[in-house]
């Protein structure tokens, strides 16, 4: 790779080290915000990891009109900017009302530069690379995890509004893309309808959106329920959800090779791993099961989210950018904003029960593999999403 390629690459990754941090930064400081906001209910509360998504995906499916009439740099630097004004905004307020105000404009800014961090692969990187690249890609989504659950967790050990704080990151992302990123003119392809990409690329779209109201299972619920049942400190707590996104993130680096290497099952990986690692929050529980369910539950982010986007991008082709990418984008986030809505009502059906939410989980993860199964099991990967060597 040549080193021109090596900083594009670093400005195409440092856009996926932020956009992770949209929502899931804030969820160790959940319990720390709830106490302080002890007056509003527990999921608006909760809105504050979910809402931003449901903004991205309207500026999602917006962001075929943006690139008519913005390039990718200038979209991309506004994004950014947008991003660490409104994130890092919140320090500032004490009202709930305007926190989720600019939780909205956060989604607003993710939306309008998550589509890059994928569907520029498609664009630069040949067929054979794009494997390698969508591992590293959400091995740096799991980085930016990491160091964002971490801070965030640490930061709200000072006060609430603290951990607010660590969207400053975006400024690293901002300063990369300024002066490494190319301003190309990205266009829909001709005759490209939503509908159309929507119908044909369906199941990568549905299996997305699957994959994130399992995975915001463990999101929203952990840091509260792993308090409330466990002798666990809020530190111990931060430290195992830190955990979960070291593991993804190795899963991530090693993505190519898992996929040359398993090429015909590892389409089942996601849905199998959620739903033993779920298993093990609602049937062993204790420490041992949060330790153990959460490194089955960072291997089923780490291999299910590159796995989709990979199927995508390489179907997709060069277009992907504005055609299946937002898609994958807005069903990413909306499984986000789903997951409490569907998750908590379940949940009444376990009365009494503090694991109840791991159970909907695991139905979910049943769901899911029925979903591959229906969509996938006769379908081979094709070879071009062999990493090269």
């Amino acid at each position: 790779m040549s080193n021109v390629s090596k900083k594009l690459s670093a400005a195409i990754l440092s856009i996926s080290l932020v956009t992770v941090m949209a929502g899931a930064a804030m969820a160790p400081a959940l319990g720390i915000i709830r106490d302080h906001f002890a007056s509003s209910s527990p999921l608006t509360v909760q809105l504050i990891v979910s809402l931003p998504a449901a903004f991205i995906i309207v500026t999602n499916l917006l962001f075929p009109l943006l690139c008519r009439h913005w390039r990718t740099r200038t979209l991309a630097i506004a994004g950014l900017t947008l991003y660490v004004v409104a994130g890092a905004g919140a320090f500032f307020v004490d009202h709930i009302g305007l926190i989720l105000l600019l939780r909205a404009l956060l989604g607003i800014s993710v939306g309008m530069i998550m589509p890059l961090s994928t569907g520029l692969i498609s664009f630069y990187f040949p067929p054979e690379e794009q494997a390698q690249m969508m591992g590293l890609v959400a091995a740096t989504n799991q980085l930016g995890g990491v160091v964002a659950t971490l801070l965030a967790g640490l930061l709200a050990g000072i006060g609430w509004n603290f951990a607010f704080l660590v969207y400053l990151l975006g400024l690293v992302s901002l300063l990369l893309v300024a002066r490494h990123l190319p301003n190309e003119q990205l266009r829909p392809a001709a005759g490209r309808t939503s509908a159309r990409s929507l119908l044909r690329f369906h199941p990568s779209v549905i299996g997305m959106l699957l994959q994130m109201c399992i995975f915001f299972v463990f999101v929203t619920n952990f840091a509260i329920t792993a308090q409330s049942t466990t002798p666990l400190t809020p530190t111990a707590v931060t430290l195992i959800m830190v955990g979960l996104d070291l593991v993804a993130f190795v899963v991530g680096l090693g993505f190519g090779r898992l996929m040359q290497r398993f090429r015909i099952v590892i389409k089942y990986f996601a849905p199998l791993f959620f739903l033993v690692g779920f298993a093990c929050y609602a049937f062993v529980g204790g420490t041992a099961g949060l330790l153990i369910g959460s490194i089955l539950v960072g291997i089923a982010n780490g291999v299910g989210v590159p796995y989709l986007n990979t199927i995508a991008s390489i179907k997709g082709g060069r277009d992907s950018a504005t055609t299946v990418m937002p898609l994958l984008s807005a069903s990413l986030y909306l499984g986000q904003f789903v997951s409490p809505l569907v998750v908590t009502p379940l949940s009444r059906c376990f009365p009494g029960d503090p694991t109840a939410a791991y159970k909907v989980g695991c139905l979910l993860s049943l769901l899911f593999l029925l979903q591959v199964f229906a969509t996938r099991h006769f379908q081979s990967l094709p070879p071009e999403t062999k990493a090269a060597d």
